[in-house]
């Protein structure tokens, strides 16, 4: 039977990467569990591991005295003698015990801590697995759909994870098979388990596709300045060349079109305005409130900006319910008044 235990171990630690020792230490406290269930919590024992061998053996530790009043933890001189000839008062007597006698209810308590063990050491390890992966995208699949709150179970590869209603891209609809890139904005440790909040709708997502999509971003050479996002609609992104000789937007547009296109398919068709940033307030904020084209910008005062725009641009300008001067405000940092000539 130990060696069918050490085997098994061995098969957890290479499966699922439990470690040999954690276990023989869950192995440890179970045996020890069992002995105060069959004997009394006050009872001591002593368990002996040997690895080499294969070997477990579980010993009763009682103090030996001349008069016994508590027999879970005491033993007679006379009764220690018949054990060990070397048994003196004062000292500790051991029996060996043999866990195949413990009754079932022992047996059944020291499975359980086993079993706690393994699920424990397992949540660990999806945690710290998660933890490498936090503020990262992942792809995943989506297993389960709850038609009652919109949430999504999808598999992230390191286990199954809730993408909610809330963290998904308004208007889209994902099935069972889809196959959605999330990212993992926050990990939480529970009792239970860690908490994995996924998510569709944060703007780290789209800038981290692009980082996925575009080399020149990836490699260091072109870099993202600020990005907003009003998810399912809109996103501005601004971007600069550490390089003369790279264009910032075309690099992310890509020839034809086809790396911008990636992005926008894993989207769901969401619209992107890729916006060449400057230490130029004016020219960033021109650029920022493209389609609009824009006449001229005044600052006023720190972070205040006066556009002027002809007529027919005003509406595009300022966009659907505000959305386009709203965005490029939090892309600049700047709080923006648009004006007609």
């Amino acid at each position: 039977m130990n060696s069918e235990l050490f085997a098994a171990l061995d098969a957890l630690e290479a499966e699922k990467g439990i470690p040999k020792e954690y276990m023989l230490e869950r192995i440890d406290q179970a045996l020890t569990s069992a002995v105060k269930r069959e004997l009394g919590q006050n009872a001591n024992c002593r368990v002996v591991i040997n690895e080499e061998k294969h070997d477990i053996k579980v010993y009763e530790q009682l103090e030996i005295v001349e008069v016994v009043e508590d027999p879970s933890t005491q033993i007679s001189l006379e009764d220690a003698r018949k054990i060990s000839k070397k048994s003196a008062l004062g000292g500790i007597c051991e029996v060996e015990m043999k866990p195949k006698n413990f009754r079932r209810l022992s047996a059944q308590a020291a499975k359980q801590v086993i079993i706690q063990g393994i699920r424990e050491e397992e949540r660990k390890q999806v945690r710290a697995e998660y933890e490498t992966k936090r503020e990262e995208i992942v792809t995943a699949q989506v297993v389960k759909v709850d038609t009652t709150d919109g949430a999504v179970v999808v598999d992230t590869g390191t286990s199954e994870a809730v993408l909610v209603r809330d963290e998904q891209i308004p208007g889209e609809v994902l099935r069972v098979g889809d196959r959605v890139k999330v990212y993992i904005s926050e990990v939480r440790s529970e009792t239970r388990g860690p908490i994995v909040i996924l998510s569709r709708t944060h703007p780290n997502l789209v800038k981290r596709l692009f980082e996925l999509e575009i080399p020149e971003i990836e490699d260091g050479t072109v870099l993202i300045k600020s990005i907003c996002r009003e998810a399912g609609s809109r996103t501005k992104i601004a971007v600069y060349s550490r390089d003369p000789d790279v264009d910032a937007v075309g690099s992310c547009v890509g020839p034809r079109g086809v790396r911008i296109g990636n992005i926008l398919a894993e989207l769901g068709g969401e619209k992107i305005d890729i916006v060449r940033y400057s230490e130029d307030p004016g020219e960033y904020i021109s650029a920022a409130l493209a389609p609009a084209n824009v006449n001229s910008v005044e600052i006023e005062g720190e972070r205040n900006a006066r556009v002027y725009v002809d007529a027919d641009q005003l509406s595009l300008a300022i966009g659907k319910e505000g959305q386009n001067a709203r965005l490029a405000a939090r892309l600049t940092g700047f709080k923006i008044d648009i004006k007609s000539n």
